[in-house]
């Protein structure tokens, strides 16, 4: 029997029974649909947060102090001794909180970050208007910041915001620069922030206890040297390695690409436990069919058709079954990708290489199920069919 004649009827017996088929795919659309949804947001996510650290620059360490307290924390005369360290050109501390900002009737809940003038070289910061903090306005302690651009759209709509004066958690700053928009992922937003001098945090934070540090080094190929030349003025401060931890950009974006490879990894598998349980319904469905059709069969036989032939035509028909089921659901997981990606903001990456898998599994799938139900068929002896009631 020909090919095409052996697609012809698998096709007519799919079509035969149209709700059923499609209640049969319901389980590989849905798990390749997962699979694809899933994949493509952690890759998504993998690839942003990666961009965003990259962007920070190869050469960039981040002391992170442990602990609470004085005692483990350091004072800001301290830490600019450490820009005497070997190959150490920026060193920027910050503190962290959350504040409510105000201006006329507008308010704002956002981050507020302390810091000094370094922190611009040392995170890759620029502004798109205004200036940025300068050393006069930590000695001198200059009620001033620098706003997001969230902020500035919530706060001050289409108004300059340069020059004007606002609250923060009461305070009155004075806004003199706009920063350049970061972004964000996953509803988090590096422009819903605004930036003030460190002497002035105890303002508006309530201490100033520095538990971050920023340092640049003074060239990628140095980076290496001032870690250890941080690691040993810590060990001297602290007196103990559990006290702090030092990261660097390529250590973040390993530790990063791990933990995001290995969760996507742990919900792809997830979801492929649904293209099984479709394939189990493939298979329950193509018995029926072979019990119904037993009379078919018979006649098929009686008229020449070997059981090749009869394993042909219910194999393929399980397969396409289940390619179909793929097809549908490859659409169905990249416009649920597409529309939480819109809907949440979100990063998400569509690509081939998951979409082939995805698809090549659910046809597997199709086959692996789909053997027993035909060899079932194939082996029935037409005298016994033709006599099935």
């Amino acid at each position: 029997m020909e090919f095409s004649t052996v697609i012809s009827l698998a096709w007519q017996g799919i079509t035969n029974n149209k709700l059923r088929s499609l209640l049969t795919m319901l389980g590989v659309i849905i798990g390749v649909a997962s699979v694809i949804s899933l994949v493509s947001i952690g890759a998504g996510t993998t690839r942003q947060v990666s961009q965003q650290i990259q962007s920070l620059g190869s050469n960039l360490l981040t002391v992170q102090i442990r602990g609470r307290g004085s005692a483990t924390s350091l004072r800001y005369e301290e830490v600019m001794n450490i820009k005497q360290l070997e190959h150490v050109s920026a060193v920027a501390p910050a503190l962290n909180g959350s504040a409510t900002v105000k201006y006329g009737t507008n308010t704002e809940s956002t981050t507020v970050e302390a810091t000094n003038a370094d922190y611009f070289a040392a995170r890759n910061v620029t502004v798109q208007s205004g200036r940025l903090l300068v050393p006069l306005d930590i000695t001198f302690r200059h009620k001033v910041v620098l706003v997001g651009t969230e902020v500035v759209e919530n706060l001050f709509k289409t108004i300059d915001p340069v020059g004007k004066r606002i609250l923060i958690n009461g305070i009155e700053f004075t806004v003199v620069g706009v920063l350049e928009s970061k972004g964000g992922s996953g509803g988090m937003s590096l422009d819903n922030r605004v930036l003030i001098p460190l002497t002035s945090a105890n303002l508006v934070l309530g201490g100033q206890n520095i538990r971050t540090v920023y340092i640049q080094a003074d060239s990628p190929e140095t980076v290496e040297q001032a870690a250890n030349a941080l690691n040993d003025w810590l060990i001297k401060r602290f007196r103990d390695e559990d006290s702090f931890n030092v990261f660097n950009q390529a250590d973040m974006l390993e530790t990063v690409n791990q933990v995001t490879g290995t969760l996507t990894l742990m919900l792809g598998g997830i979801a492929g436990i649904s293209l099984l349980v479709g394939g189990i319904g493939i298979m329950n469905i193509m018995l029926v069919s072979v019990t119904e059709r037993t009379r078919e069969i018979g006649i098929r036989k009686a008229l020449g058709a070997t059981g090749r032939d009869i394993l042909g035509q219910f194999l393929i028909e399980s397969v396409v079954l289940s390619g179909s089921g793929g097809i549908i659901g490859l659409i169905a997981g990249g416009a649920f990708s597409l529309a939480l990606q819109r809907i949440l903001d979100i990063s998400v990456s569509l690509s081939v290489l998951p979409a082939a898998l995805a698809f090549g599994s659910a046809v597997a799938v199709g086959v692996f199920f789909g053997i027993y139900p035909a060899r079932r068929a194939a082996n029935l002896n037409p005298i016994d069919a033709l006599q099935y009631e």
